[in-house]
Parts: C-alpha cells; sequence; structure tokens
C-alpha cells in the first residue's frame, strides 16, 4: 500500500482526476438541472437521455476496442481536449451576450455524457496496466475516495453557484480544471505495454475476443452483469432525482447541489471501508452485502421527507461505491490487462441497452405524472439482481450459473 502512495504515476492521476472531476461535476450538476426547470424540461432532459445512452451503447464495444488497441493515456488526453475546446466555445458566447437557450443545454450535457463514456473505462483499464495485482483493493479503494470527494466538493460548490452564478462562469471554471488535469495527465510517465500473443490475431478475433471470454465464463459474465444494476440504477436515478425533487418535493436547486454532497460522502465511506472489509470477505460476498444495501435504500427512499430522502441518499452511495469498489477488484485480479477494455465494453453496453428500455419507459411515465412508479419498477429489478449475485456469492459463480440455465 506504501509503494502505491509513493509512486510518482499514482499521484498524478489523483491529481488529475481531482482537478477535472470537480470542475466536469459541478456542471453536470448545473446542466440537468437547468434543464428539468426549463419549459417541457422533464420530457426533453428524458429523450435527450435516452438519445446520448443510444449513442453510447453504439460507441461502447468500438471503444473497448480502442482502449485494447491504443495508448490509453493518448485517449485520456484526446477526450479531454477536445471537451476542453468545446466548453471554452460555449464559455466564450456567454461572455459575449449570448442568452443560452434549450439546445445549448442539451449540447453541452452531451458533451459532458460522451466525456464520462470514454473517461471512465480508459481510466480503469489504465489504472489495471500500470499498477501491480495486490494494490488492486487499495487503488478501487483509493480512486473511489478521490472520486466521491471531489463530487462532494462539486456538489457543495454547485448547491452555491446554481444561485449566484451565470453558466458561462461555470463553464469557465470547468474549462480551467480540465486544463489543470492535462498538464498532470502529460507528465505521467507511461510507455504502452505490448499486447500479449493471445489476442494478437486478425482484427476480427481482436474485436471478439471479449465475447469469448465471457463465453468462456458465464458465471462471471452474469455476476458482472448484475452486479452492475446499482451503477445503472444510479444513472437512471441521474434523470429520476432532478425531477423529482423539482415536481414532487418542489424544493430550490440547492437542495439538488447538497444531494450531490451527501452522496460523495457515502462513496467516501465506502471507499475506506471495502479495502478493509475485504481483508475479512471475499469480493463477491461485499458485492452481495453493498447491492442489498443499494436496493433498500432506493426502495424506500421517495416516501420520505426530504430529510429522510437525503438519509437514504447517503446509503445509496455506500451501496452503489462499496459494490463497484469490489467488483472493480474482482474485474482487474480475474481478466487480462489485454482485454480488459473488452470485455468491459461488452458488460457497459449490455447494461446501456437496459438503460436505453428503462429510459424510454420512465419517460413515458414521467410525462403522465408517475414519477413514484418509476422507483417502484427500478426497485424490483434490483431485487432481482440482488438475488442472482446472492447466490453467486453464495455457491460461487460456476455453480450459479449453472442453476440459473437450468431455471
Amino acid at each position: 500500500m506504501n509503494s502505491l502512495y509513493k509512486d510518482i504515476r499514482f499521484r498524478y492521476i489523483i491529481l488529475a482526476n481531482v482537478a477535472s472531476a470537480i470542475g466536469s461535476g459541478i456542471t453536470m450538476i448545473a446542466i440537468p438541472w437547468l434543464l428539468v426547470t426549463s419549459d417541457n424540461g422533464n420530457e426533453v432532459f428524458g429523450y435527450v437521455a435516452i438519445c446520448m445512452t443510444i449513442i453510447n451503447f453504439i460507441l461502447t464495444p468500438y471503444l473497448g476496442y480502442l482502449i485494447d488497441k491504443i495508448s490509453r493515456k493518448t485517449m485520456l488526453l484526446t477526450s479531454k481536449v477536445i471537451s476542453l475546446t468545446a466548453l471554452a466555445l460555449f464559455s466564450g458566447a456567454g461572455f459575449v451576450g449570448v442568452d443560452y437557450e434549450l439546445w445549448h443545454y442539451i449540447v453541452i450535457y452531451m458533451i459532458g455524457s460522451l466525456y464520462y463514456t470514454i473517461f471512465y473505462p480508459t481510466m480503469f483499464a489504465l489504472n489495471q496496466e500500470l499498477f501491480h495485482k495486490n494494490q488492486f483493493k487499495v487503488l478501487n479503494g483509493t480512486m473511489e475516495v478521490q472520486g466521491q470527494l471531489s463530487s462532494m466538493v462539486a456538489g457543495a460548490i454547485a448547491s452555491v453557484l446554481l444561485l449566484k452564478w451565470d453558466l458561462h462562469y461555470i463553464l469557465l471554471l470547468d474549462v480551467c480544471t480540465y486544463a489543470l488535469a492535462i498538464y498532470f495527465f502529460v507528465k505521467i510517465p507511461y510507455g504502452r505495454k505490448r499486447l500479449e500473443s493471445t489476442v494478437s490475431g486478425g482484427s476480427k478475433v481482436n474485436a471478439s475476443a471479449g465475447i469469448n471470454f465471457m463465453k468462456r465464463e458465464p458465471g462471471m459474465f452474469l455476476f458482472l452483469l448484475a452486479s452492475s444494476l446499482p451503477f445503472i440504477g444510479v444513472m437512471l436515478t441521474n434523470y429520476l432525482f432532478p425531477v423529482y425533487l423539482a415536481d414532487v418535493l418542489k424544493v430550490e436547486g440547492n437542495i439538488y447541489g447538497i444531494q450531490g454532497m451527501v452522496y460523495g460522502l457515502g462513496a467516501v465511506l465506502a471507499g475506506v471501508f471495502i479495502p478493509l472489509a475485504a481483508r475479512k470477505f471475499e469480493d463477491v460476498k461485499l458485492v452481495a452485502g453493498m447491492m442489498i444495501l443499494f436496493t433498500m435504500a432506493i426502495s424506500v427512499m421517495v416516501y420520505l421527507p426530504v430529510g429522510g430522502y437525503l438519509m437514504m441518499m447517503l446509503l445509496i452511495a455506500v451501496g452503489n461505491s462499496g459494490a463497484r469498489v469490489a467488483r472493480n477488484a474482482f474485474m482487474m485480479e480475474r481478466i487480462p490487462n489485454e482485454i480488459i477494455g473488452r470485455v468491459d465494453g461488452l458488460l457497459r453496453t449490455v447494461g446501456l441497452l437496459l438503460r436505453i428500455v428503462l429510459l424510454g419507459l420512465f419517460t413515458g411515465l414521467v410525462s403522465m405524472g408517475l414519477i413514484l412508479m418509476c422507483f417502484t419498477i427500478l426497485a424490483g429489478i434490483l431485487l432481482v439482481a440482488s438475488s442472482f449475485v446472492v447466490v453467486f456469492s453464495r455457491k460461487g459463480v460456476g455453480v450459479a450459473a449453472q442453476e440459473v440455465v437450468k431455471v
């Protein structure tokens, strides 16, 4: 663990992530709120979220292939430079007197969504490539703490800025943090490792390596897919929560910022707790426990007043982040680095397909005023996924897969 914290590459990664996460976090809190509080904003935000999920669904398999094919550092830097340039143009437009309209919010949201689609799987693969297997649990826990502390800061700042700053100032802050992140990423010592011979065939073989690996490990595939449901749930609630707060609880925008801060606190607790708990419990058992916590919290939160809602948000953060830390360590230890991008891309693609279906359903229900029905459906899906993961944690992914197939 000490060697990890002394590693200059790890330090630069942390600094770069903190810088970009604060700026982008503020922007991605501000934009959804501006969208849902615009005329017909609830429906527009839902349709935009569906479109972006479809775009990400199309891009994700190819991005997984690129992550394994080219320099991961280059991919990160390229995505940041493009995002910085685009946001600088929008910020500059505001400074010269352009009034932001609905389409501006939509495009900025799309930029942020595409950036996240590229950044997270690339960062995941780069971390596995750079660091040693015995560092993975601490590495993932520390990355979660860093990311969520940044989210807490972003939520705290956003709760103030949404009331005091115009959008072009918020975008300028995002541009500055991206520039700082680019500086730190450039300084990371990095040399692309050569791919192993197991995936050195033609492009068709390379592109299907993730699918072939999961075919040989059906139990692992089912476990990883089911254990991704908390993250998918959080992505769906990025649409549902602003709508619920604005239309049902009828609160001000600063509560949405406070929600982000509370979520960050819970995720930090998970990032600290899970690496310690991993010394006594297997990764699969930790994932199961965290999924149960997540499912319970999201099942009751919308029936509580604002205070109870925020308390459940803390538990949701612990459950989601805890499951992700343990799941990431599980993947890093069992999936070869030369195909991690494609395996992760396959899992994300299936998850995105589920998100497309549910976003379409939820957008229609929200347009009819049935917001609570959306949460009921989501809780039911999470209950099923949690049941699968519990079976896997008790009997092992191989035996559990056979039982699922028999059913």
